[in-house]
């Protein structure tokens, strides 16, 4: 069973940083592409940064410049450092998996952060608040 579970979220000035993590189990697949996404209440989850096993990198223009998105394959956790954050950035921030067995080709990180139906597993979501 994999399993995603946040951390990292809280309330902070415009401005200032948080770091997310997501820990990751359950899974051995060695193709894989792990997201961050975010949602506020009455809006599509909008695709944050997605990295895949190969380390390409994807970021959403909103956050590109001021996000980081980064993995310690050995510790199986990815992160996503904040930084420059603004009141827009307020949202439930998740983490998401999509795994791809032996065989099946793996999208682009840039075609998989379009879109929340392209990953498999979710986590419960770690909220960010930022005040102006």
């Amino acid at each position: 069973q994999v399993q995603l579970v946040e951390s990292g979220g809280g309330s902070v000035q415009a401005g200032g940083s948080l770091r997310l993590s997501c820990a990751r189990s359950g899974y051995t697949y060695s193709s894989y592409c792990l997201g961050w996404f975010r949602q506020v209440p009455g809006k599509e989850r909008e695709g944050v940064a997605a990295i895949d096993s190969d380390g390409d990198i994807s970021y959403a223009d909103s956050v590109r410049g001021r996000f980081t998105i980064s993995q310690d394959n050995a510790k199986n956790t990815l992160f996503l450092q904040m930084n420059s954050l603004k009141p827009e950035d307020t949202a439930m921030y998740y983490c998401a998996a999509a795994v791809y067995p032996l065989g099946k080709p793996r999208p682009p990180t840039s075609w998989i952060l379009r879109g929340a139906n392209r990953y498999n597993y979710w986590g419960q979501g770690t909220q960010v608040t930022v005040s102006s």
